[in-house]
């Protein structure tokens, strides 16, 4: 099937996910993905594989990170001043204790706008004293999901707010 996108620069919005450092390892019940091919849009997970997880946690150089309420309610707070600074509109937010989800429109590339949020992020939390300078609390990347279609903007609102722990929707149609 042949994707109409019209003639639009950008997509109507975002959904970005982030992930803190060291909570999500290649080998993990929950699948994985990587960068030599398990990360092309339709293609299947890295399977499940406790050996593959115990090798990447002996790679760890530091202990994962977990956020308890008061650092969710600043990761929150960073987001929201994120873009009320960049002038980007934000749909929604779900801050979890391993893992941010964001439906937001922005008239950029993804990466800057995810690379924005974990910058600000990690800064407003080392202001507020819920951080210590050592902690890096995200791991590499993230994922950039593009929603060109209102109905898509809506399932990945309603996935942020209200579906955490299903699937996110397909958005391919």
């Amino acid at each position: 099937m042949i994707q109409d996108f019209g003639n639009e620069e950008f997509p109507l919005a975002y959904l970005i996910t982030f992930r803190c450092y060291g909570t999500w390892l290649h080998g993990d019940s929950r699948g994985s993905m990587d960068r030599r091919g398990h990360n092309i849009y339709g293609t299947p997970r890295i399977a499940p594989n406790p050996k593959l997880e115990r090798s990447d946690t002996a790679r760890l150089n530091r202990p994962s990170v977990n956020f308890d309420s008061a650092q969710r309610a600043g990761i929150e707070e960073a987001i929201r001043e994120v873009c009320e600074y960049r002038g980007f509109r934000l749909e929604a937010v779900n801050v979890r204790t391993n893992h941010v989800h964001v439906v937001v429109a922005a008239g950029c590339s993804p990466e800057g706008v995810m690379n924005a949020f974990k910058s600000y992020t990690t800064r407003k939390l080392r202001e507020l004293g819920l951080l210590s300078p050592d902690v890096k609390p995200w791991a590499r990347h993230g994922s950039t999901r593009y929603l060109w279609k209102p109905y898509h903007v809506e399932e990945a609102i309603d996935y942020v707010l209200y579906g955490q722990g299903d699937e996110p929707p397909s958005f391919d149609d």
